[in-house]
């Protein structure tokens, strides 16, 4: 083989084929030179050659296909979840339509959309609409729709509902498949942050509150991470900052782990137990009962404000139906989209505690430092009209479901030197409130 032993172990490997090592000899170059290793390395050496000699290297397909055979077991395990859970919260629909932002909207019959899979709903059908509040001005009742989707000109047919389509891509980014959908479960208070939950809100508490209403103005915050969000809402909520906290939340986001891109969208939530089990976005678990056939929940909402520039708002109303007990939801003007029934709640099934507008990001602190995810518009609330993010025009729903101006408006910030606030009422605007911030800057390190 060549293979000369010496004293300091020298050893020279030139090839295998010894029919043609005279040949190999006469050529300007050898296979391989020789090296100092110690003889039990070069046991190891040659029957490493040897083996590559008799077994040649696989092919790439090869390779590929021994990887999907010996696939682990835990990654085919986690796929048929995901094609189990889709299948799931992805309803079969009677049409689909295809958004410009690269959604795709399914048109699904009324009756067969996943509020009805909870056990409390099952065999039910939707409500009748309520009657609005005293108050309210019939003269903002319009039937403009504020989505990107709908700009394809298509629309979905009467007795179905439009359903942002759930992928694949959209469960993997989430952390779990349990946790996909849902906030992070918190204590959820005003006057500290929690588990890098920040917020800047206006509330109201110590009476008893049946619904809210407001305009919020929308942006486009940029998010630093897939791990962060930022959203403008307002919450109703009831029961203690404990595990028994009831919240109906509505309002738009911008959470590149739910939707995968940076758009502001229109949302719903609610939770029964403090976000611990119950409750998730949109239409991703039974719950919210949907009724309007040109609203798609989770949808892109356009257009945006634009830095001193032109500025546009949505106008959400949530109130309790004194008939039925059910709080309902409206978007835009004059545009019902469904509700939730009372019985998903304990202490919601009477009456709210607290009402909250305002912003709240998430700070995952990734380098080391506070996150640059902005509130709002990204201006401080000293910027104003034009430049702060606002929310106008806010009211309470009373006992005897009229809507009624805010008394007692407080206003915290967890970290006012990130984001802060201010609040302050006209004849106009009523009570409304400017808030947000560019997170981390050199007051917020």
């Amino acid at each position: 083989m060549g293979i000369e032993r010496t004293d300091e172990a020298y050893f020279c490997l030139f090839c295998f084929d010894f029919d043609h090592r005279r040949r190999r000899r006469q050529q300007r170059t050898v296979d391989l030179s020789c090296y100092k290793i110690p003889p039990i390395t070069s046991v190891f050496v040659f029957m490493l050659l040897m083996f590559s000699h008799v077994f040649p290297a696989t092919s790439a397909e090869e390779l590929r296909q021994d990887h999907q055979i010996f696939r682990p077991r835990e990654e085919t395990n986690k796929m048929k979840l995901v094609k189990a859970h889709l299948m799931k919260i992805n309803k079969p629909p009677v049409k689909s339509i295809q958004s410009p932002d690269g959604d795709t909207i399914d048109c699904v019959l009324t009756h067969h959309q996943p509020a009805f899979d909870h056990p409390k709903l099952r065999g039910t059908k939707p409500m009748d609409p309520p009657v609005r509040p005293d108050g309210y001005d019939q003269a903002e009742m319009s039937s403009e729709n504020h989505q990107l989707w709908s700009l394809s000109g298509e629309s979905c047919p009467e007795g179905t509902i439009p359903i942002r389509r759930t992928t694949e891509k959209d469960i993997l980014r989430a952390n779990s498949i349990r946790k996909f959908g849902r906030k992070i479960p918190k204590p959820v208070r005003r006057d500290t942050s929690s588990f890098g939950h920040e917020h800047a809100v206006g509330y109201v508490s110590g009476n008893k509150y049946y619904g809210a209403k407001a305009s919020i103005n929308v942006w486009a915050p940029r998010v630093t991470n897939r791990y962060e969000f930022s959203l403008s809402q307002l919450w109703v909520i009831s029961g203690t900052f404990g595990n028994d906290l009831n919240t109906i939340e509505a309002g738009w986001q911008v959470s590149p782990e739910l939707y995968g891109d940076n758009r502001p969208r229109f949302f719903v939530y609610w939770t029964n137990d403090a976000y611990q089990t119950t409750g998730c976005y949109n239409l991703l678990c039974s719950g919210f009962v949907q009724t309007n056939s040109r609203v798609a929940i989770g949808a892109a909402i356009s257009p945006i404000s634009v830095y001193n520039g032109g500025q546009f708002d949505i106008t959400l109303l949530v109130w309790k139906d004194p008939k039925h007990g059910n709080w309902w939801l409206e978007f835009g003007s004059g545009t019902l989209v469904g509700y939730w029934p009372a019985s998903l709640f304990t202490h919601l099934r009477d009456h709210a505690t607290m009402v909250q507008f305002g912003g709240e990001i998430v700070n995952s602190r990734a380098w080391g430092s506070h996150t640059t995810t902005q509130m709002g518009s990204g201006q401080f609330s000293g910027q104003g009209f034009g430049k702060a993010s606002y929310v106008r025009n806010m009211q309470v729903v009373d006992w005897g479901n009229s809507l009624i101006p805010l008394s007692n408006l407080r206003i915290v910030s967890d970290k006012p030197n990130c984001y802060d606030i201010r609040g302050g009422a006209n004849r106009v605007w009523g009570n409304y409130i400017y808030y947000g911030g560019p997170g981390k800057n050199p007051r917020c390190p």
